[in-house]
């Protein structure tokens, strides 16, 4: 995949710590090859009581655990990737990927989950991406992993409670600093 002159890739299968940043491309489309600096910055654990009030939820979402993965995003390539989404998932307690959750309208609590809608070469953003693991899953890793071919790069770290929204209209919800004790992808799985 070209990439421009002067960006190095990381390697296939790098395995991170959250605060981390790796290096990697993709095919945006036929022939069109985004490149990106990807940090994940935090892992959050949320609850629909907590962050989800007054959306409607199917039967298959409530069954579901819900995360937020807050990630710093660099273009390094030279193609806008505006409005597109970012290109990262979570492992859940099967190993499976499990795809980000996007929403119609705004979603306070953690936005935005795509890039702006111009996100040209040399442009940085911050992002907040949902997701929701399929029954009751688990968080054990965020995973770039372009193709089934890809040996995926994996960020792990600890679960921490959800950072308030930025525009927040409740009752001083402080968000606490994190809970040291659940830590994605470094459970024992037996």
């Amino acid at each position: 995949m070209p990439v421009p002159a002067g960006v190095e890739l990381s390697p296939q299968g790098s395995q991170l710590a959250v605060g981390d940043t790796a290096t990697v491309a993709y095919e945006v489309k036929q022939g069109e090859v985004g490149v990106l600096d990807l940090a994940v910055t935090r892992l959050e654990k949320t609850s629909f009581g907590k962050s989800f009030v007054g959306w409607d939820l199917d039967a298959g979402q409530q069954k579901s655990n819900p995360y937020f993965v807050r990630a710093t995003v660099t273009n390094r390539g030279t193609t806008d990737l505006g409005g597109r989404r970012v290109p990262l998932y979570i492992v859940d307690g099967t190993n499976t990927l499990v795809e980000q959750t996007t929403f119609a309208s705004a979603f306070p609590p953690c936005e935005p989950g795509t890039f702006p809608k111009k996100f040209p070469p040399g442009k940085s953003t911050e992002v907040c991406l949902v997701f929701l693991s399929p029954k009751k899953g688990a968080l054990t890793a965020v995973s770039f992993r372009p193709t089934q071919e890809f040996d995926p790069i994996t960020w792990t770290g600890y679960l921490q409670e959800p950072k308030p929204p930025k525009k927040s209209k409740g009752k001083g919800d402080k968000g606490g600093k994190g809970d040291k004790g659940d830590q994605a992808g470094q459970g024992s799985q037996g």
